[in-house]
């Protein structure tokens, strides 16, 4: 139960990060202040932003409760996916994108294909961006409910205002420069969960002989690689081919608000070693959001819903003071994910879309109280939207339905656009097109084609062969 230091540290910490959001307000005066800083950040403040931005509440809540049900297979996400494609995004894809000037990666679509694959990719994005946000909310209302027993609204409401006021006010520079301190933030108070969970199962001995002892249901629970016919949704097939070939590269070379920090680095050069120190904090993420789902499983056997695996070690576990600091470190996680998409969902909106259709010619002045206005638009929406996420077996599993609709293909034309002269436009159109109808058709009629119940791994990856095969015979 909270106690009066926990509600000191929690207000303290939205009123700072409000303060701390607010302050870059002074720094906009132009939309490229404000959708990518004006090219004026260092790498170790991108890193730190990036990290933060795609650890988010989804993964301190959805990932442990993976890793509740299934075991730390599910680190496969953080280390064979995207240590390898940070890398790979380093050294060929970002260097590429800031040189080129672009804003958006449907803009560099747009660019190699034609204005369609741009209105299309845009399109894509932003809708999944306000999908993604309601997933995101939604997890801060079980979490808040969980531990404060708030309603489900109440709590998304009241997240929505916080993050939507520095991100607004801010731009990319808030957002990036809040994420700093969040990153810190999340680090100390995850650390510190998973320390004193550990202590409590006693240490990892403990923990592996504890869960093993509790039955053939977790027999697999340390177990890296799965097999191909296990009844998971992580199967090796499906975590070579589906996460490391395409959804980790898709999501590090081709994910607007992961690309949109690099390109407002200061230098190519700071561009590269973002991505680069990325990769090495990235190392640690899984022993943060894993480990507590496998220490519940000790804790607290028998969850229906693996998503509260978090909530209720953080309600039974933690004294008071640290649990402020935990709760902190929560919100750290939540608003970093939010800002970070509002703002590329806004970019998106204000320079693939307003900009090239609906006004062309007007000041600089209009295109930024357009993403300002956009911004909070984006917010609203995602907040009505986020019971939908209440329909999936697990926050995580909602996100990664969502990416693997659209990122196989995306990638597919990323890819053939720069590493093949020879494609053309109508090509790169129709297989983006035909790639996001397939991925489509493979999730509506997925119980007579695959033999697991969640396949987004599968859809990922045959989505991302059809776009190629479509692209390479047009």
């Amino acid at each position: 139960m909270l106690m009066g230091i926990d509600y000191f540290i929690i207000i303290a910490y939205m009123i700072g990060m409000m303060g701390l959001g607010y302050y870059f307000k002074k720094f906009i005066t132009s939309s490229d202040d404000y959708f990518i800083a004006g090219k004026s950040l260092p790498f170790w403040a991108i890193a730190m932003s990036l990290i933060v931005s795609d650890i988010g509440a989804v993964d301190f809540v959805g990932t442990a409760g993976q890793a509740y049900r299934y075991g730390i297979v599910v680190a496969n996400f953080d280390w064979l996916g995207s240590v390898p494609g940070m890398i790979i995004a380093a050294f060929i894809f970002i260097p590429f994108y800031w040189r080129s000037g672009i804003y958006t990666i449907p803009e560099y679509l747009g660019r190699r294909y034609n204005q369609w694959a741009q209105l299309i990719a845009s399109i894509t994005w932003i809708l999944f961006y306000t999908f993604g946000l309601g997933v995101t909310f939604w997890a801060s209302g079980v979490m808040l409910n969980t531990l404060m027993g708030w309603p489900v609204w109440l709590s998304i409401v009241i997240t929505g205002i916080v993050v939507g006021f520095y991100t607004v006010s801010g731009g990319l520079s808030a957002v990036v420069m809040t994420d700093v301190v969040q990153m810190i933030i999340m680090f100390i108070g995850g650390g510190a969960m998973v320390f004193l969970g550990m202590n409590h199962v006693g240490g990892w001995e403990g923990l592996v002989d504890k869960v093993g002892a509790m039955g053939d249901q977790f027999s697999n629970h340390f177990e890296l690689v799965l097999p191909s016919d296990t009844d998971t949704p992580y199967p090796w097939t499906g975590i070579l081919f589906g996460l490391t070939f395409v959804m980790a590269n898709a999501y590090w070379i081709g994910n607007q608000s992961i690309v949109q920090r690099c390109l407002a680095a200061k230098s190519e050069w700071h561009a590269k070693a973002s991505l680069l120190l990325g990769a090495v904090l990235k190392m640690f993420i899984p022993v943060l959001i894993i480990f507590p789902g496998l220490i519940a499983v000790v804790t607290n056997p028998g969850l229906e819903n693996g998503d509260q695996a978090v909530p209720m070690l953080i309600r039974n576990f933690i004294p008071p003071g640290l649990l402020g600091l935990l709760f902190a470190a929560f919100f750290a996680a939540l608003m970093s994910t939010i800002d970070s998409t509002l703002n590329s969902t806004a970019t998106l909106w204000t320079n693939d879309i307003y900009r090239k259709y609906i006004k062309k010619d007007v000041s600089d002045k209009h295109y930024l109280k357009t993403g300002k206005v956009t911004t909070i638009v984006i917010l609203v929406l995602a907040m009505m939207t986020s019971p939908i996420t209440d329909t999936f077996p697990g926050i995580y599993v909602a996100i990664q339905t969502l990416l693997s609709f659209f990122q196989g293909p995306i990638f597919a034309v990323i890819l053939l656009g720069m590493l093949w002269k020879r494609t053309t436009q109508w090509g790169g159109l129709f297989g983006l097109t035909g790639g996001i109808i397939l991925s489509l058709l493979l999730y509506l009629f997925k119980e007579s084609i695959f033999t697991i119940k969640d396949p987004f791994l599968y859809v990922s990856w045959w989505s991302f062969v059809g776009a190629l095969i479509i692209t390479y015979f047009i």
